[in-house]
């Protein structure tokens, strides 16, 4: 049997943890795994694209474990009633290749987005920095605030998105989680949201080569916390931006960044900073206040296998509510495949008492 964890458990998970506090702690997971990058079997993601969108696989495993993600993104979804972006994710025990785990990943992508997002402005904005630009106000725009008032103190949010009706839900679900120490503000453009804020993080959805924000929004000292572009031909930033000399750009994983980020804009001989060298200390996030500092994040599939061993071990932990699924069979004589599908072949006793018959997984 295998540990199956839906959007109903992901929700009673967060109820007893805490939003906020889940953020913090997978963050910390993340960053335990960007500095142990080099256990990992890397590679940028499987992309199938489409005039509409783009479905895709993101593996990677260490000795251990290994996790796959299949994620989608339609921007044109949302007209229909339905979510840009859903997900799904399996982790497995690399020695015996059974899967340990089958996931819901739409409301954790969401999280552990927000999560390195915040955990990347760690290192990378002013210390000082309690003011952030929110564009874009859509399905990602509350986790981004939470995880960013709760890991850096961000007092002050300031709102803008194309469609009005997105900001005015974003505006309800604050109000409903009633935080005393945020100040929320609408404004009328990007250009008014960003000026004077320490970070201004982009995460629009439109399927193409956007010009959010541009050179004279830029001040120094900024956080750009560019989320939104995340395939080829789909960018938020102006070129000429990367290009400032006071610019430093952090990616998550070079070699995919440079197909699906912002920096699909530069050429490969335009330097970059890979994020484990800033989690490690190798690299600095940032040198100075005047420095503009970049985190280009497309989403890892590194980030997805820290979420999915956290979540494991969250699960088992909080073990009332927790389901199972008859994903692979359990059979007594492990030859005998035909007669576990006809009935003729008793199951192993483990599968009686929900138990993979494989000895215990080390998660680290």
């Amino acid at each position: 049997m295998v540990d199956y964890v839906g959007t109903t458990r992901i929700a009673e998970l967060l109820a007893h943890v805490g939003t906020a506090s889940f953020m913090e702690a997978l963050a910390g997971e993340i960053e335990v795994d960007f500095c142990r990058w080099h256990d990992f079997d890397k590679s940028p993601r499987h992309a199938a694209h489409s005039s509409v969108g783009v479905i895709e696989l993101m593996p990677i495993s260490d000795s251990k474990l290994y996790t796959f993600k299949y994620v989608n993104g339609h921007p044109k979804n949302t007209h229909d009633g339905l979510l840009t972006v859903t997900a799904f994710g399996i982790l497995a025990d690399v020695a015996t290749g059974y899967p340990l785990l089958l996931s819901e990943m739409t409301y954790i992508t969401a999280l552990r987005t927000a999560a390195i997002s915040a955990l990347a402005a760690q290192k990378m904005a002013r210390s000082n920095s309690r003011v952030m630009a929110m564009i874009g106000n859509g399905a990602q725009s509350e986790f981004q605030i939470l995880a960013f008032h709760r890991m850096l103190r961000i007092r002050e949010v300031r709102l803008f998105d194309t469609d009005k009706a997105a900001t005015e839900k974003l505006l309800r679900n604050l109000s409903a989680l009633k935080i005393p120490d945020l100040k929320i503000i609408c404004s009328k453009s990007t250009a008014e949201a960003a000026r004077g804020a320490d970070i201004v993080t982009t995460v629009t959805a439109d399927k193409r080569n956007a010009l959010i924000l541009t050179p004279e929004m830029v001040e120094p000292g900024m956080h750009l916390n560019a989320v939104g572009g995340d395939c080829p031909g789909k960018t938020e930033l102006h070129i000429d931006i990367l290009r400032r000399s006071d610019a430093r750009i952090v990616v998550e994983y070079e070699p995919q960044a440079r197909i699906e980020g912002e920096i699909q804009q530069l050429k490969t001989t335009e330097l970059v900073i890979e994020l484990t060298d800033v989690l490690c200390g190798t690299k600095a996030g940032r040198t100075s206040d005047h420095e503009v500092t970049i985190f280009d994040s497309v989403g890892f599939a590194l980030n997805d296998f820290s979420a999915l061993r956290y979540v494991y071990k969250l699960n088992r932990e909080q073990s009332a509510g927790r389901a199972l699924i008859d994903l692979v069979p359990l059979l007594n004589d492990p030859k005998n495949l035909w007669g576990g599908l006809t009935g003729t072949e008793k199951p192993h006793p483990a599968a009686l008492v929900g138990k993979v018959p494989t000895k215990p997984i080390a998660l680290v």
